[in-house]
């Protein structure tokens, strides 16, 4: 900064505004109740994604959101809205306990102090928060509702019929047994593999795994007894009804990319020689000819009974060593396939083989029923296993795109592409790429022979539009190729290639990038033209490959007969091979080609690779396409094949059709201390609800906060809370921090009311028209798909069972951008490169134009009017947001970009 410049003086001018804002509650929000609420005002809901008030305070990474919401809900109260923009704290967790545990300090002293720290903060950026709605997710009164509402999904069930939850007391009424009931709950206990940490004393979620392994900390897979919600009921209203909101379609395609909806079928597989079925989810039930083996998770709960006691060390030893790999390292990040043969074999229902059932790490209990069938040729990931593990491949779909399946006409690839736009490659890159293409020399035809005929193909083909039927498609041959083939058999045009030692070059050439370029299957060298029958690679071309071997042939013999020009024709013809009877036919046309043309041994060069029925696959062929090899539903197109299978299935008893999810029912169970305890107690060894009025229930304080190392939760320690006079015992596990964030949102509009979580009268007029209650939420991506679509879960129950009127919890969603740290790096707590606001701006005159600077570049850039006004920092961070207003209909659009 220039020593010229006279500097704003803002520890003068903020504390004095900021001062009389509290004073005067100038951002205060009036409800209903309240004796100034004007009803006829409208109304306008903004949100931020509110903060885990941890030690370190505050980075600049808050005020960027904060912002933007702070911009939008001044215009909207100087346009006479009743705004509401509440602020409050994220404040159980697991950081609070870990210093509980380093202190021996109850974490709500800590908390309370980082809650207190936040609040200066806060203020000290001059924000337009109304203070009088301030929330904790930790506070008793909080925590009280929290514990209500899951009561609520406690004692509801999804209908099915009507698709949303009701009262479990319904199905009391109707004479249902408690296990009957217990079956249905909303929230229930399982039995289910997931991730402990020893030294931290609870379970993690799938996404924590990896941040707690990367700070030291042990995480390994063990079965436990866990609380779960069933969100899995609302998978489909969860994708649905996305379509209502104002929200980025990035950030919906995560959501429903999440939930993962499949449609299919679930085949029953008979473990051989043990007369029980595994059941599996497949997507593809038309490729089940094609499954030659079966895998099933490490972790699946059969893998004992089916293991044979030859391998019972191996199964038991990979089981160990996948026990602590992460989903992710299972999953995306899983390379080098691995696994164990069982020394199991499973029948396959469609055709009785007898298939090797392995275990192996890409396959996850979490999705489907744990274990796949494998096919490898239409699978990547079974296709590297197969052939890491050297198991069968059966191709059963055949790929043939811009045809009929019984038609193929001779198109040049320029042609196809350019008569079949709506594909995204030419034919030789597409799946299934078996090709059968031809050429010939450049004098085998006289030059006004060859273009009669190509004026008359061209013609033919541009009033024949594909896709065309057989009787079209032999119209086409007997047209062209066949009076082509007929004139030159007779003898006219230069036949060169009848010297043998041309013949030779011209298959040296061919062979000479096979198993790299492509792989060659047959082909032979006629007097005037070749026929090759060939697999391309996926990263090589077809007019490349085939102008290697024009090229290097034509001048090996050109040099060879001390000729000159061209020697091959510019035009060449190719075709997809549809499926096996095509291939075969081809192979004998190929073969029997020097015969029809009367043609001595020594006349023609013939090479045919033995490379059985099925071609060699050089890589899993995926998507839609014709049946081949698989019986009754060979010659099929994909849709209709599907059909039939699973009518097959349901027929005979061995399968039925089914809508599959990735979605996996919520985690609900921590062993920590630092959260929600369940209002739940076991008597009998059943569960049951503890009363409204019993509520909230608070975890009494401990002599110490340190895990004991078992599974068994840190509440366990506190005996005499635990065991209760009547003999039933407290549940000790807690809820996890997501809990109190995916309501928070309506606390804000009634804060204070101790008879309901909001009341009807709060709820109605902070809710309008729209499917969604909150007008504008603002926060990071990061919390795109677990927080979102916890909220919607819950919301969408208590809108099922009449507690709210909106089926949706935020309307309009605006993710802000990342501030990187100056590792570049984006800025994080955990990193160690945060950017702290008081050290820019505090209430203790620190120099608040280095936050400017840090968005905005030199000062000297700045003029003295831009820096004025009653905003202070927050009005030089409005500049790194950019607002448009559209003053006619009210709305409003943001945009953002940090210079």
């Amino acid at each position: 900064m220039s020593d010229s410049r006279k500097p704003f003086p803002f520890r003068d001018f903020e504390p004095k505004w900021q001062q009389r804002w509290e004073a005067e509650k100038t951002f205060r929000t009036p409800g209903p109740g309240d004796a100034d609420f004007d009803a006829s005002k409208p109304k306008f809901y903004v949100l931020d994604m509110f903060p885990y008030p941890s030690g370190a305070g505050l980075h600049v990474g808050h005020p960027e959101g904060y912002t933007a919401t702070d911009i939008v809900g001044r215009y909207k109260r100087m346009k006479g809205f009743n705004v509401l923009h509440p602020m409050g704290y994220d404040s159980f967790g697991l950081p609070a306990e870990e210093h509980a545990r380093k202190t021996g300090e109850h974490p709500a002293i800590n908390t309370a102090n980082n809650i207190a720290n936040f609040r200066r903060q806060l203020k000290s950026l001059g924000f337009g928060y109304d203070w009088d709605r301030e929330i904790a997710t930790t506070d008793p009164e909080y925590v009280r509702w929290t514990q209500w509402i899951f009561l609520q999904l406690y004692s509801s069930y999804f209908d099915e019929a009507e698709g949303k939850a009701k009262p479990v007391a319904e199905l009391e009424a109707m004479g249902w047994t408690r296990d009957q009931i217990d079956d249905v709950r909303l929230a229930f206990v399982a039995d289910t593999p997931v991730w402990w940490s020893p030294d931290l004393g609870t379970v993690l979620a799938n996404e924590e795994v990896e941040e707690w392994k990367g700070k030291g900390h042990t995480v390994e897979r063990r079965p436990l007894r866990q609380w779960m919600l069933r969100i899995t009921k609302y998978a489909q209203r969860l994708i649905d009804e996305l379509d209502t909101l104002d929200w980025p379609e990035g950030i919906k395609l995560l959501q429903k990319n999440w939930i993962g909806r499949s449609e299919g079928a679930s085949v029953k597989f008979e473990i051989s020689d043990l007369k029980f079925e595994i059941e599996v989810f497949t997507t593809r039930p038309d490729t089940l000819f094609g499954a030659t083996y079966m895998v099933l998770a490490p972790e699946h709960p059969y893998v004992p009974q089916i293991t044979t006691v030859e391998q019972k060390e191996a199964v038991e030893a990979y089981q160990k060593a996948c026990s602590s790999k992460s989903d992710l390292d299972r999953g995306d990040l899983n390379k080098d396939k691995s696994g164990v043969f069982t020394g199991a074999y499973a029948i396959n229902p469609v055709n009785e083989e007898r298939i090797p059932v392995w275990i192996a790490d890409y396959v996850m209990m979490g999705y489907g029923t744990g274990a796949i069938m494998a096919v490898p040729a239409h699978d990547e990931r079974d296709f590297e296993f197969a052939k890491r593990f050297d198991l069968p491949i059966r191709q059963v779909v055949s790929r043939s795109v811009g045809v009929s399946p019984t038609s193929s006409p001779y198109l040049n690839p320029e042609r196809e592409i350019q008569k079949h736009k709506s594909f995204e490659l030419p034919h030789w890159q597409q799946e299934g790429k078996l090709l059968f293409a031809t050429w010939r020399l450049a004098d085998s035809l006289p030059a006004e022979k060859l273009e009669q005929w190509r004026t008359e193909r061209e013609t033919w083909l541009d009033q024949h539009p594909e896709p065309c039927d057989a009787a079209t498609e032999a119209e086409y041959h007997d047209r062209f190729s066949k009076s082509i083939d007929a004139w030159l058999d007779a003898g006219s045009g230069s036949c060169l290639l009848r010297d043998p030692a041309f013949a030779k070059i011209v298959a040296n050439s061919l062979l000479h990038f096979d198993g790299d370029r492509y792989l060659m299957e047959s082909f032979v060298v006629m007097p005037n033209h070749v026929h090759t029958l060939f697999r391309i690679s996926p990263d090589h071309k077809l007019e490349d490959v085939i102008h290697s071997w024009k090229s290097f042939s034509a001048k090996e013999i050109n040099k060879a007969r001390g000729g000159t020009g061209e020697f091959w024709q510019k035009d060449y013809w190719d075709r997809l091979v549809r499926d096996g009877d095509h291939r075969r036919n081809i192979l004998n046309y190929i073969a029997k080609n020097p015969e029809r043309a009367r043609l001595e041994k020594d006349q023609f060069f013939l090479y045919q690779k033995d490379v059985g029925e099925t071609p060699t696959l050089l890589e899993a062929t995926s998507g839609d396409g014709i049946a081949i090899n698989s019986g009754f539903l060979d010659g099929l197109a994909t849709t209709e094949a599907k059909a039939k299978m699973i009518d097959w299935l349901e027929s005979n008893n061995l399968g039925k059709r089914r809508i599959q999810y990735k979605l996996r029912d919520w985690l609900f169970s921590r062993q920590r201390y630092w959260g929600e305890p369940f209002p739940i107690v076991w008597k009998d060894g059943k569960h049951q609800a503890i009363p409204d009025h019993e509520l909230p229930l608070l975890a009494p304080p401990l002599d110490d906060y340190k895990p004991s190392g078992t599974p068994d939760p840190l509440l366990s320690k506190a005996t005499e809370w635990v065991n209760l006079p009547d003999g039933s015992k407290r549940e000790t596990n807690t809820m996890p921090q997501w809990a109190g964030s995916c309501w928070y949102y309506l606390r804000y509009c009634d804060p204070c009311n101790s008879g309901r979580f909001i009341s009807n009268e709060a709820e109605s007029y902070w809710s309008d028209e729209k499917p969604g209650m909150v007008d504008l939420y603002v926060g990071g991506t990061e919390h795109a798909v677990l927080h979102l679509l916890y909220a919607r879960f819950w919301h969408k129950v208590l809108f099922d069972l009449g507690h709210l009127q909106t089926p949706e919890p935020f309307q309009k969603l605006v993710n802000q951008g990342l501030i990187l740290g100056e590792d570049g790096q984006k800025m994080s707590k955990s990193r160690g490169n945060v950017v702290n606001p008081d050290d820019v701006v505090s209430e203790y005159g620190a120099d608040s134009l280095r936050l400017y600077e840090m968005f905005m570049g030199p000062l000297e850039q700045v003029k003295p009017w831009q820096m004025k006004g009653v905003e202070g920092v927050s009005r030089f961070l409005a500049r790194v947001w950019r607002v448009a207003f559209e003053e006619t209909d009210g709305t409003f659009k943001v945009s953002h970009k940090i210079q």
